[in-house]
Formats: C-alpha cells, structure tokens, sequence
C-alpha cells in the first residue's frame, strides 16, 4: 500500500518517533534518505506541528549523512520558516537542534559551487546573527568562517578566524572535541606542520575524544603526515584501522579517497584499485559536488601512477556504463577533477582549489612499496618496484661490460660460492651467444651453472659441462660435473642407477686423486655428491617407513659423510672456499643423521657447529639453511632461546642473499617463534614482512595465508583489534584445510570472533563462531565445537537476536553435557533465563526464567557428586554461588516484585553467601557483593535491623574504619566499605521511622 494512501491509519507521534529512531541506526545512503521522506509524510498526515518539525529535522540529519547532501537546504528552509513564524511550536530540543544545524547550512553550501559566494557570505553572517541573538558563543560562527576562508585560500583571514575560533568559548553549539581537534590537525597539516598535526590528533586517536564520524576522519587525514614524517608503522595501522570505519559510511567519501591516495603512494596499487571497486557509487555520485572532485582527484593519481608502471592499457574499475582501461580512467577523472575545480574557483575568484587538486593528482610516491599485511588481489603483471633517477652525463654514456669483464666476474663469485654466481654466468652467456668462440673452460662453467638454474631438468646440461671440462683438461671437474648429474638423477627419476654411477664417481676421483691427477677440491666435489645422494635415500626410507635409525642407508650416508669430511678436514686452514664449504655439509649431514636416529641434542650441535664453519668461511648463506633447521630441533627440545638465536642468525645471514621464498620462511620461522615466546609486537613485524615476501614469491595462498593468519593473531593479542580483524578477512579466503589444516580455518575464524565482539560488532562475531564450530564439530574432541557454541549464543544476544541465542544456547548446553562440563550446562541455562526475564526469545516471560534458574540450581546441586577432586568440587561450589547469586538477581529486577518474591530473592542470596563463604579468602569479594545486594532487598522489605546487621559484617571484612587504598585489591575494598556504610546510614533511617510509627 502506498505510504500516501489516505486508507491508511494515521501513525501516531510515538509510533513515528520509533520509526525516525530505528531508520536514524539505519546505514547511510538512499534508502534511509528514501525512509525519511515518507516519514516526513506521515507526520504531515498527523497534523501535529512538533511532528512535522521532528520529522524535517530527521530528514535533514540524513541527508547531510548521505551522498545526497544537496537535498539538505530545503527542509531546512522550511524548518527555518517554521521557527520564525511559530517559534512556540518548537521544544528545547528542537531549538537546540535548528541553531546546530547552521553549520551544517555554510558547510554544504561551500560544498556547492552553483551558490554564490556572496550567499555563502550572507549566511554566515545570518548565522552569527542568530547565535547572538540565542545567546551564544561564538566560537562555532568562528569556526564556519574558518572553514570559508580556508576553502577559498584566504590564508590571512583563515588565520584570524582559527584564532579567534579557538579563543571563543566552548558552548552546546560548539562542534564537539573530536570533530574541532580534527579540523585544527587538518590546518596545521595543510600549513606544513605534520607534527603538530599528529599532536593534536593524539586525544582522538588514543579514545579520549570520539562521535558518529571520529576517530574516522582523523584516522584517514593523518595518514600523509605520518608517512611525510617516516612513521610507516603508524601511518600502516591508521590505514587498516580507518579504512574498516570509513567503509559503511557512505557520507565519508573524501576519507575514503584519503585512503585510495595512500595507496597509490606506497606502492599499493592493486590495493587501490580493490578500493575503488567496493565503491562504484563514488564515481557518480553528484550531491556533494566537493568530495566527488577529491575522490576523482585521488583515481587520477592512482591511474597515472598505472600508466607510468607500465599498466596503461589494463582494465580498472570505473564509472558504470563502459570498461575502463587505466589510461582512459586517468585521463577521464583528471578532466572531470579539473572540470570540478574551475567550477569552484569562478565560484570563489581564486585559483585555490584548482592548484590543489593538480598539485594532490601530481604527487609523487612516498615510498616504494609498504606492506600492508593485507592480501590484495594479483596483477595480470607485477607491478615493479620504481627506480630512482640517476643523472648520466650526455657525453659518454656508460658502455656495456666486455666479455672479459663479466667472466671474470662470474668467475669471483663461482670461487666464492655466491648464490648470483648462476646469475653471473647468465650473464656471460648472453654476452657470448653469437659473437665470440668461448675457450672450453668457459662453455663448461657456463653449462655446469645453466644446469644448475635449471633445478630438476639439469642432469643433461651437467654431463655437457663435464665434456666441456674433459675438453679444457680438468678430469676432476669432469667427475664433479657428472656426479652433480647422478644427483639430480637420484631425486628426480630414483632407482638404483645414481648411487651405482656415485659409487663408480667416487672411485675414480680417489683414484685420480692419489695419483695427483686432481685435486682435493675437485675430488671433495665428488663425494658431497655421493653424500647427498646417501642422505636423500636415507631420508626417503624415512618418509617410506621403509627403514630405522639403524639401516643400512643411514650407515651409509654416515660413513660417507665420515669419509668426506677425513679427506677435507686436514685442509680447511688452507684458504680453499670450496674445500670449507665441503667439509662444513659433511659435518651438516652428520648433524641431519643424527636428527634422523633421534638424537636431537647432538644433531643440534653438529648443525651449529657446521654453521659456524660456513660463517668463518665467508658463506654466510649456506649457514642460513642449516640454522633453519637448528630452529625446529630447538624447538622440539623446548629450546625456545636456542630457537630464537637460530631464527635470528638464519635471516642475519641470509638476508642478503635469499630469494622472496627464502626471505618469507626465514621472517616467519623467527615470528612463530617470537608469538611462542609472547613477543607479539616483534612477532608481528616479522610476520608482516613473510606476508611481503610470500606475496613477491608468488606463494599468497600458501605461506602468505599463513602468515596473515599469525599476524592477525599477533595483532589481537596486542588489542589492535580492527587491523586483526582487517588481516585476517584478508588470509581467510586462501586458508584451505588440506594447505594449512582445518585447525586454522577454525582458528582464524575464534579470532575473528574476538575482534567483531571487541569492535562491537556482535551479529558478525556470531558468524565466525558458527562457521568455526561447524568445522570443529567433525573433530572427535568436542571442547572447541562446544565453547565456539556457547560463544556464537552470547554473541546473538547481544545482537539483539533472542531466539536465535536460546537455540544456540540449547545446543551449547547439549555439548556441555556430553562432554560431562556441568559448567557449561549451567551457564547456559543461566544465559537462557535471563533471555526468558527480559521477554526477548519466543517463549520468554518471569516464569520461563524461572523454571530455567531452578534448573541451573538442579544442575548445581547434582554435579558434585560426581566430582571426583578438591579442585573439581570447588569450582562446582564456586558455580552454585553464581547460580543463586544470579537468581535472586533476576527475582529482584523482575518488574515490580511484591515481598514474596523478593523473600525468595534473599533467600537465593543467602545460599549464594553460604557458597561463597566454603571457598575462604578466595571468595571474599563475591560473598560480599551477595550478602549487599541482600542488604538492599531487606531495605526495600522494611528490615533496617536486618540490613544493617548485614553492612556491619560486610565492614568486619574489609575493615571499619582502614583507609582506601590499603588493601590488596584497593577497589574493590573501598567501594564494599562505602556501599556498606550507606546501607547502614539507610537502616538506622528506617529503624528510626520505624520507631516513629510504632509511637504514633
């Protein structure tokens, strides 16, 4: 039926203050716009004057709340007329509120370039004229001015104002704190002082000072001054922090665009654009004329910063209607910003805005590339990483190193066993192919590191590099070449044929070797690989179950490693990088044996002894592989220092020379262990950065999801809940069972949990916890399915959502006692009677919630039997104190209750005192807390002796007369003593009426 239908009843004026009410908590945009306006009908139906003035005033509120703020003027014209003619017709409310929304009038109007600056001018003044007139300050008359002059680039005048705004009292008019510290920041910033700036946000941003719209807009404004003074950390957690609060405010458009611009400015692109995704609307909505240029100005930025990486002709996001690729989208927003911006400048008769606007859309990246811990969605061509310009001189350019120049490079480093050295053959290669005729011992080396790069496909490429060197004379480096081959061989196609032809290696090396035909190096070079190939079949056997720390394999490799390390050993002073780096995996095989037969603790030390043989070495980046595996024995031996010390020199020595997937595991080996030890601050640095490195090593599904899984737990332990909440949104779609384990998809969604209660945000906590416990409920140990259970049931109460928190509370309940916890089963029904008390579930009422405490108290009084231990019977002791505590709560609150009701609610306070009292000292503060509230109830019973004989025993507790501040827990003390104190003052009150009465 249409809203307008004059067959439909007249709404009453509560019935209308409830429906402007629900739709003001309603979220911003449109359909609450739409709703307002058939309220504002409705109450035109009513034919009540303050209805019609309360509906426009609503209206009006949502607008100004809204993309569509330009509609705002005419209700409050109207609201403006009303006042002037029937100003009787208005409450104080009402008053307060149409001398408030003046602000709002100069605001949308600068916001509105077809006004006139003379009118935006004249309403200023009208505004100050009225606040007078109303007795005001000043101070917000100031403040518009402040925000004209600013707008149009006065800076003289915007300085006067700012100081008188400042100077003039604070009233009921007056923008609240966080509102008036965000705009002087928001100055001060502008002016260049980012510090001062950032000082002034500090009251908003630590909680002090906060409204409807802050600490979002602060969040989103500091976000430049933070990364101009190189607080990266900081300017990161604003971004994550904001970015959740600006997303469902729909009027919060130039935050948001704050948000787009700090993206394009810290290399966050993708992320950019994920943003400008979420928001189409943003493009083409036109009711606020002054935010739409900002966000416009902030896409041009973005997809110029596109177009200069290489990313023209890529499909963006856009205005609805057509594709867009990033050249078009630049160029397209650009126009339209500057189109925005002239309108604004004839407006006002300055330049200001449009110098602005070029000057925001000109800015240049403030840092290569910060991590954000968030996943963003994979470019079809990643995106690469600026470089800086580096001045040459026109006249010679640099030329391109000869041949001979990069061979002997690439040589340095293959003696060296630098991990670029595969690189550096590349090099030579490239340089070589087509042009010069190589002698043998370069196309050999050239070979011997192509097979290397080329990983499992090597094997033909290492047999070409030893008919290389058979060619240049160097029959040691044949042999190496081929039982580098047999390697490859033995993890790639198995069989018994690699280890034979490593045998047969192996034997011609030590032969040619006693003869002096080659040398150690060479000969070592042989036998490590027999040694790995030993060790793999050692391991394999292991992960066969084919064989036991006594095998013949495990021999094997042993005595090969033995053998090894006889023929370098005497050796490894000699200066020869080679034979160290030999002798030193000899002693690493021996460490990873001895992990393999169980002894852990003398694996640990040969590891750290071969380590530090590759450090002394100067190969730092071998050390790095076998310090990663020191830190999983120490953490299996519950060295958690020794683990610590591990991970730490693992990335030391590997930092520089790891590749992405190597950095990713180092960081998160070292933050794993970091969280263990409840380092989380540490522990998430480490882990942002393996998020980083993952994502660079193509591995965002896999170890990227893991560690945004950590770091989001790392973040809720530190109570930065919204950036938790942001990171671990982010891991959830690439967490897979089989990847990671069901464990943590059902970890990552507890914590979750835990930030949407925290964030107050209850209907989507509930979420997480039943998606949890759907997955935990297939696990044969039903302790986390249970608490997830009852924790989804809390969290639907308190969103509001009553008989889908008692079935949840039912099957809580139902958990709980299959499981035995019979306190569970009683919080629960607790839970579910206070549900039935407040008439919130179906079957809600005084006497459902009754029959469930009496159930509680059943539950409570038959556990203990079988309660089977002191500690056990305690806590069941401990959980019928609550029970009845909880009970004589609820008879006591229970609408009006007459003295039957409120004697059984002593009762149930007494047993609760008498519980408490079982469990001695431990308990005091509770069996206290029992016996007032039975203080009060006896007051409300006409029982003063009765009441104050409860105070007095309440003070011998704590102490009549021991100042506050004494005791152990002051608090809770000072406050019991003052309570009882007043209770008894009440009772002698009500003795002495009492006895008055009985004389009359």
């Amino acid at each position: 039926m249409d809203s307008m239908d004059p067959m439909k009843p007249v709404m009453d004026f509560d019935t209308l203050r409830r429906a402007m009410a629900d739709n003001h908590e309603q979220p911003e945009g449109p359909a609450r716009n739409a709703r307002a306006e058939v309220l504002l009908a409705e109450a035109e139906r009513l034919g009540t004057p303050l209805a019609v003035i309360e509906a426009l005033g609503h209206q009006l509120k949502v607008y100004n709340y809204s993309s569509e703020k330009d509609k705002m003027f005419v209700p409050f014209a109207r609201l403006l007329r009303l006042w002037d003619e029937h100003p009787e017709d208005f409450d104080e409310y009402e008053i307060h509120t149409l001398h408030w929304v003046f602000k709002w009038m100069t605001a949308g109007m600068l916001g509105q370039p077809h006004i006139p600056l003379a009118a935006v001018e004249k309403w200023l003044g009208e505004m100050e004229h009225r606040y007078r007139l109303a007795g005001h300050s000043e101070r917000a008359v100031r403040n518009c001015e402040f925000s004209v002059a600013s707008h149009i680039g006065d800076l003289d005048r915007a300085d006067r104002a700012y100081t008188a705004w400042l100077a003039a009292d604070r009233d009921s008019m007056a923008d609240c704190h966080a509102c008036e510290l965000h705009d002087q920041g928001w100055w001060q910033a502008h002016r260049g002082n980012d510090a001062e700036a950032l000082a002034l946000w500090v009251p908003v941003l630590d909680g002090t000072h906060a409204c409807a719209h802050e600490p979002h807009a602060v969040l989103a404004s500091s976000l430049l001054p933070l990364l101009r003074l190189g607080r990266v950390d900081e300017a990161r957690a604003h971004h994550l922090r904001g970015l959740r609060l600006v997303r469902p405010m729909e009027s919060m458009r130039g935050s948001y665009a704050a948000h787009v611009e700090f993206c394009a400015l810290t290399g966050n692109e993708a992320r950019g654009l994920e943003l400008l995704a979420e928001r189409p609307a943003y493009f083409t909505d036109t009711g606020e004329p002054r935010s739409h240029m900002d966000f416009l100005a902030v896409v041009a930025l973005l997809t110029d910063r596109l177009v200069e990486l290489g990313h023209a002709g890529r499909t963006v996001p856009g205005p609805a209607g057509r594709d867009w690729t990033a050249d078009a989208l630049a160029r397209h927003a650009r126009a339209e910003a500057l189109a925005l911006a002239d309108r604004f400048d004839a407006r006002n008769g300055t330049p200001h805005i449009g110098e602005h606007v070029r000057a925001r859309m000109d800015r240049r990246p403030l840092l290569d590339r910060l991590p954000l811990g968030v996943r963003s969605p994979r470019t079809e061509h990643t995106l690469p990483t600026p470089r800086s310009t580096v001045t040459r001189s026109s006249d010679t350019p640099d030329a391109a190193p000869t041949l001979e120049t990069l061979l002997a490079q690439a040589r340095r480093r293959s003696e060296a066993l630098h991990p670029h050295s595969v690189r550096a053959w590349a090099a030579v290669a490239r340089a070589a192919e087509g042009q010069h005729e190589l002698a043998a011992r370069d196309r050999a080396e050239i070979a011997d590191h192509e097979a290397i790069a080329a990983g499992p496909e090597g094997a033909a490429l290492f047999e070409r590099a030893a008919a290389h060197y058979e060619e240049a004379g160097d029959p040691g480096e044949a042999l190496a070449a081929r039982a580098r081959a047999a390697y490859v061989r033995a993890l790639t196609v198995g069989g018994a044929e690699p280890l034979a032809t490593a045998e047969e290696l192996r034997r011609t090396a030590l032969a040619l070797h006693a003869e002096g035909g080659t040398g150690v190096a060479q000969a070592a070079s042989v036998l490590v690989c027999r040694v790995r190939v030993l060790l793999h079949l050692a391991l394999q056997e292991r992960h066969d179950d084919s064989g036991g720390p006594g095998s013949a394999a495990v021999r094997a490799a042993g005595e090969a490693a033995a053998e090894l390390l006889d023929l370098t050993g005497p050796h490894t002073d000699d200066g020869d990088t080679l034979i160290a780096a030999r002798a030193a995996e000899a002693q690493a095989t021996l460490g990873e044996l001895a992990a393999h037969t169980g002894d852990l603790r003398g694996a640990a030390g040969l590891l750290t002894s071969a380590a530090a043989q590759y450090v002394a070495a100067g190969l730092p980046w071998f050390a790095a592989d076998r310090e990663a595996l020191l830190v999983g024995l120490a953490r299996a031996l519950d060295d958690t220092a020794g683990a610590e010390r591990a991970a730490r020199a693992a990335l030391k020595h590997g930092a520089d020379h790891l590749d992405p997937l190597g950095q990713a595991q180092s960081h998160l080996r070292l933050a794993e262990v970091l969280g263990e030890k409840g380092e989380f601050p540490e522990a998430a640095e480490h882990a942002l950065k393996a998020a980083h490195w993952a994502d660079e090593a193509g591995e965002t599904r896999t170890l990227g999801a893991w560690a945004r899984h950590l770091l989001g737990g790392f973040l809720l332990r530190q109570e930065r809940f919204a950036e938790a909440a942001e990171v671990l949104e982010s891991a959830l779609p690439d967490l897979d069972a089989e990847t990671h384990g069901d464990g943590a998809l059902v970890q990552t969604r507890w914590w979750l949990g835990d930030c949407h209660t925290e964030l107050g945000e209850h209907r989507q906590a509930a979420e997480r916890w039943l998606q949890a416990a759907e997955t935990a409920r297939h696990w044969p140990e039903q302790q986390d399915h249970a608490m997830l259970a009852h924790l989804a049931a809390e969290a639907l109460g308190r969103a509001g959502l009553p008989d889908e928190a008692d079935r949840a509370y039912r099957r809580a309940a139902e958990l709980w006692r299959t499981m035995g916890n019979p306190h569970g089963v009683v919080r629960s029904l607790r839970a579910r009677a206070w549900l039935a008390a407040n008439e919130e579930s179906a079957d809600g009422g005084p006497d459902r919630a009754r029959e469930l405490m009496e159930e509680a108290v059943r539950e409570c009084r038959e556990a203990p039997a079988a309660a089977d231990d002191d500690g056990a019977r305690e806590r069941l002791i401990a959980e019928r104190g609550h029970t009845h505590r909880q009970f004589g709560d609820l008879l006591a609150r229970g609408g009006e209750p007459d003295d039957d009701v409120l004697e059984e609610a002593v009762g149930h306070l007494d047993q609760a005192v008498a519980a408490y009292a079982c469990l001695g000292d431990g308990a005091v503060d509770l069996r206290t807390g029992a016996e007032l509230a039975a203080a009060w109830l006896e007051l409300d019973l006409g029982r003063g002796e009765a009441a104050g004989a409860r105070a007095r025993r309440v003070l011998a507790v704590y102490g009549e007369n021991a100042p506050d501040g004494t005791d152990p827990d002051s608090g809770t003390a000072s406050g019991r003593r003052a309570e009882a104190r007043r209770v008894r003052e009440l009772a002698a009150e009500a003795d002495i009426d009492a006895g008055v009465e009985a004389k009359a």
